[in-house]
């Protein structure tokens, strides 16, 4: 049990807990930063947490549920006030509606997440600060120092299992929900580096092509919101075409964007003729690079299961691969 103390002080309104493991600060500090991982130990495994954004940067978000062995959802947030690179966080950290917006009749408290080197590994320190003795004695009767505990059990298992997370694995895809699914992918690059990449029509039409015979004879992006970028490919060896059109909805470079996203043909510019979707870019700096994570809204499960079905994925990991080869070297 990676637990080495827990105090609760009356005086300070505080809730400290402190746990060491063997793993190097940096594995310990992209555990928490990677939703992947985080999902793994966040609260008891009894109630195991999905993450629908996870930003990591000032003034980012995120968002997330546990789920009840009975199927209760139970909704949570992080208003991420301060990062410090590889050595702490802080956010505003309160409950939440099924809809994942606060729940403004529950407490909001502040956590702060300190990560330090030790002579066996590393250790974080948590501190839950809280507005008064009221929320202090509602989150300790709801077992916040017992969920706190249950979940840090788990994180040696997490920080042990190497291959899982590391750069070079590819794009993976994790359904989320009844109609959202996850790519994640780290890119060997830095974060500005990679955002660029996503933004300049230049570096776009050198990676984003898919299989090798397609071009991009069509590239206009969007880096403001309510702006619309157009996005068009060709076969050069059928002569096939397609492309994809939507506006921006939110943009925090060089870390998040969201978009709509529907497909449309090149003979027909102007008509969407697809289903919608919303599309979260998010960009966190992680050993060996930077995590690419795409959480993705389909209006419902059939269109989900249909797009993942044409071989998106595989598209894209194609399209990163040479991201790496040819733009970031």
């Amino acid at each position: 049990m990676p637990i080495t103390s827990v105090d609760t002080d009356p005086q300070s309104l505080t809730i400290t807990v402190v746990a060491d493991f063997t793993a190097p600060v940096r594995r310990l500090w992209d555990a928490y930063l990677d939703p992947r991982q985080l999902e793994r130990f966040w609260w008891p495994p009894e109630y195991p947490a999905t993450f629908t954004r996870h930003d990591g940067f000032v003034g980012g978000l995120s968002k997330y549920y546990m789920t009840s062995p009975e199927g209760e959802k139970f909704g949570g947030y992080w208003k991420w006030t301060a990062v410090d690179e590889g050595r702490s966080f802080e956010v505003r950290d309160g409950f939440a509606h099924d809809d994942g917006t606060p729940n403004e009749d529950m407490p909001e408290g502040r956590m702060v997440f300190e990560f330090a080197e030790t002579a066996l590994g590393s250790r974080v320190t948590v501190i839950s600060h809280h507005d008064s003795i009221k929320d202090l004695e509602l989150v300790l009767s709801m077992g916040q120092i017992e969920g706190m505990s249950a979940a840090m059990g788990q994180i040696d298992d997490v920080l042990a299992d190497l291959a899982s997370f590391a750069a070079g694995n590819g794009t993976e895809v994790q359904l989320i929900g009844e109609n959202q699914a996850r790519t994640s992918r780290i890119v060997r690059g830095t974060v500005d580096q990679v955002w660029r990449a996503h933004h300049d029509p230049e570096l776009l039409r050198r990676w984003m092509l898919g299989p090798d015979d397609w071009t991009m004879p069509i590239c206009e992006v969007a880096t403001e919101v309510g702006q619309r970028y157009r996005n068009g490919w060709r076969s050069e060896a059928d002569g096939s075409e397609f492309g994809f059109t939507g506006v921006v909805v939110e943009i925090s470079a060089p870390h998040r964007s969201v978009t709509t996203e529907a497909m449309w043909t090149l003979e027909d510019p102007d008509a969407a003729n697809s289903p919608s979707t919303l599309n979260e870019l998010t960009l966190t700096p992680v050993e060996g690079g930077t995590l690419v994570a795409a959480l993705i809204t389909y209006p419902d499960a059939e269109t989900r299961e249909m797009i993942l079905a044409t071989g998106m994925a595989d598209g894209m990991e194609q399209s990163y691969a040479r991201l790496e080869s040819e733009v970031l070297v």
